[in-house]
């Protein structure tokens, strides 16, 4: 077969990871390539909230703070928006992964006005990298469903230098661009996010050795949905386990799967579902992100219908 063959692989067994650390191996592993089982804990914020202009929001983002930055409000920020117009990009913390958090009061930190002048229906799906080498955090997010744009802060909170540097220009065929999410990996940064093919919704990757400018982006999907019985897959995260790195998102059937790429993202080994909506979850798991919190495992992830959704926390036992 060659290397973009899609392939139902049996599931991989090593040692326990989540989003490039290495953690402790003490979550119970059910899943495909040794992913904990994920339990529900709480929601993570408390309604009703200052800012939430649609009743609804989406994309959660986890990030720890407190080894980045001095007088952190919290030792962790969590990222997430409103979905529907005009969205916003808001932030909230706690001293804990358990949660919940507490919501900043100067939400959103951006709003749907363009530098310059001019607006975007909406903005959504917030995804926060540490740059080490600048010592500053990198916020991307889309605004139309057709642009990824990315902004820079030193705090984690106030962010500026708004700039585009994804649209369905670069890949043609594509409707959207969207969902980004942008991880360090091999020496550059790696993009995943959703893009719509036909009516169909991938998962496509692209890279840039600093984050910031001079990306390059595929041309064709790094994770297609037919093998997973699907019409639809979003909401992508990189996941480094095993030696290997991962693809996790969500399916329109409302659970979440696993995709081996491999290092060099050049492999699509459907491994299945890891994760399946708590009763809680009104039929529908997805966007996760991971972190560690004293050896354990978390995942936040979207809940419920995506107009009609709010953030949870789940942790591994």
């Amino acid at each position: 077969m060659d290397r973009r063959s899609l392939l139902r692989g049996a599931a991989v067994v090593g040692a326990a990871g989540v989003t490039g650390l290495a953690v402790p191996g003490a979550a119970h592993a059910a899943g495909p390539a040794g992913m904990p089982t994920y339990r529900y804990l709480r929601d993570a914020l408390t309604l009703p909230l200052r800012y939430n202009p649609t009743g609804e929001f989406i994309f959660p983002c986890i990030r720890g703070v407190y080894d980045k930055i001095s007088g952190a409000r919290g030792r962790y920020h969590l990222y997430y928006a409103p979905h529907e117009k005009p969205g916003g990009i808001c932030v909230a913390w706690a001293n804990s992964l358990n949660g919940p958090f507490t919501e900043h009061t100067g939400n959103p930190i951006i709003d749907n006005v363009l530098p310059g002048g001019g607006t975007v229906s909406h903005v959504s799906s917030p995804h926060v990298t540490w740059d080490a080498a600048t010592r500053q955090f990198f916020l991307y997010w889309h605004g139309e469903n057709t642009t990824t744009r990315v902004a820079r802060s030193s705090d984690g909170i106030n962010f500026r230098d708004e700039t585009p540097i994804l649209s369905t220009r670069l890949v043609p065929g594509l409707t959207e661009t969207s969902y980004a999410r942008v991880f360090a990996h091999n020496g550059r940064y790696v993009m995943v996010y959703m893009g719509v093919l036909a009516g169909k919704r991938r998962i496509y990757h692209g890279w840039s050795p600093n984050g910031w400018d001079q990306w390059q982006f595929a041309q064709t999907p790094l994770v297609n949905p037919e093998p997973d019985g699907l019409t639809d897959i979003s909401g992508p995260s990189l996941v480094f386990r095993n030696n290997t790195t991962y693809v996790a998102y969500h399916g329109n059937d409302g659970r979440m799967r696993l995709t081996e790429v491999g290092n060099a993202l050049d492999r699509e080994n459907h491994l299945g579902v890891f994760h399946s909506p708590a009763a809680t979850d009104n039929g529908r798991a997805a966007a996760p992100s991971f972190g560690t919190d004293g050896g354990v495992e978390y995942m936040f992830y979207e809940a419920g219908p995506r107009l009609n959704a709010r953030i949870c926390i789940a942790r591994a036992i």
